[in-house]
């Protein structure tokens, strides 16, 4: 982004051009919210992309954190208001576009998809002409991707699954090795790209974007909120769009290379009796699934070492039903450590002086 200069008394001092997003203009200093159209309901009720710019005084990166991609995960979009009403925002270098319901069907519908039964993160970049989800797909790239250097995708467990804080990133990229550990969640999974999805549709821009996963559907989750605020902050530092220090992050996170899930190996009631975040050793017992009247019983075993990063909340399970996610680490003892300590640290920050949601 180009800057010019005004006189201000005998000195020249530099003032940024204003930011323009959609025909719509941010003034350096300032931020606006702004309405992307999107089209009609079928009911031709107009429908919008909400969007929030903080567009800052001096130069810097200009860098997106979106959230409810998937219109039911809800909690990227209680992060991005917290981050929005830091007093640190004043202070911002660059330019910070915040799209907290990206998904705007589904997250009225309490749904993880769009009307067309699509899911908008394999529909990446989209097209003018295409499905409804292509459409919006379409919409996000060209007005928000092609502006940014750098992104957060906030995301959390499907319905009725929690997620442990973690990042997933590509490892092989050294810059994004660099901006994961900067967000100091307990966790980073690698995580190759998928197609259609978001991740995917910047990294062919040379954009490097992290996704952070906490929580579960339509649920709120204090600590998994209060580490994403932090985490955002932690890049944002990282990339030089804020001064001073970021948020301390005493331990180094569990880099994991690989996971798999632990499916129901039989149909019937389930019992968990590990959580997330619990550190666990071969052939370790996870749970108990048993018929209504416990007349059977079937063990449900950890495959490997391991750190519990999802699992399920549903007690009514079927058969190959995805019950645990595990990823691999090399000492279970320290990652679990890790984990309670992380844990003590995010619940005692305060980023903001408001009750938490419990």
């Amino acid at each position: 982004m180009r800057s010019t200069t005004t006189k201000v008394g005998s000195r020249k001092t530099p003032r940024r051009q204003p930011f323009d997003l959609a025909g719509q203009t941010v003034e350096a200093g300032s931020r606006q919210t702004l309405s992307l159209p999107f089209g009609l309901l079928s009911t031709h009720a107009p429908m919008d992309l909400p969007i929030h710019v903080v567009h800052g005084k001096k130069d810097g990166p200009v860098m997106f954190v979106s959230a409810a991609v998937h219109g039911d995960e809800v909690i990227g979009v209680e992060i991005i208001r917290r981050l929005l009403a830091l007093p640190s925002m004043k202070r911002l270098r660059g330019t910070l576009i915040a799209a907290p319901i990206v998904n705007v069907y589904g997250f009225i519908a309490h749904s993880r998809y769009l009307p067309d039964r699509r899911d908008l993160n394999r529909s990446f970049p989209g097209t003018a002409k295409g499905s409804l989800a292509g459409q919006l797909a379409n919409l996000f790239t060209q007005e928000v991707l092609a502006k940014c250097t750098h992104g957060i995708d906030i995301h959390s467990g499907a319905f009725h699954r929690d997620n442990l804080p973690q990042v997933r990133a590509d490892l092989s990229n050294d810059e994004m090795s660099r901006l994961a550990r900067a967000f100091g969640a307990p966790v980073i999974l690698k995580s190759d790209l998928r197609q259609g999805s978001l991740r995917e549709a910047a990294a062919s821009r040379g954009m490097p974007v992290l996704l952070y996963e906490a929580g579960e559907a339509l649920r709120f989750n204090e600590t998994a909120i209060r580490a994403g605020v932090r985490g955002v902050l932690g890049v944002m530092h990282a990339i030089g769009m804020l001064p001073g220090r970021a948020p301390r992050v005493k331990a180094d996170p569990i880099v994991c290379r690989s996971s798999s899930w632990v499916r129901a190996p039989a149909s019937g009631v389930f019992r968990a009796v590990t959580g997330l975040g619990a550190a666990v050793g071969p052939e370790a017992l996870l749970g108990v699934i048993s018929d209504p009247f416990g007349e059977n019983e079937w063990p449900v075993l950890a495959p490997t070492e391991g750190l519990v990063i999802g699992r399920t909340n549903l007690p009514v399970v079927n058969q190959g039903d995805a019950l645990f996610h595990v990823a691999r680490v090399s000492d279970q003892e320290a990652a679990g450590e890790l984990v309670e300590q992380f844990q003590e640290e995010v619940d005692d920050s305060a980023l903001m002086d408001e009750p938490p949601i419990v």
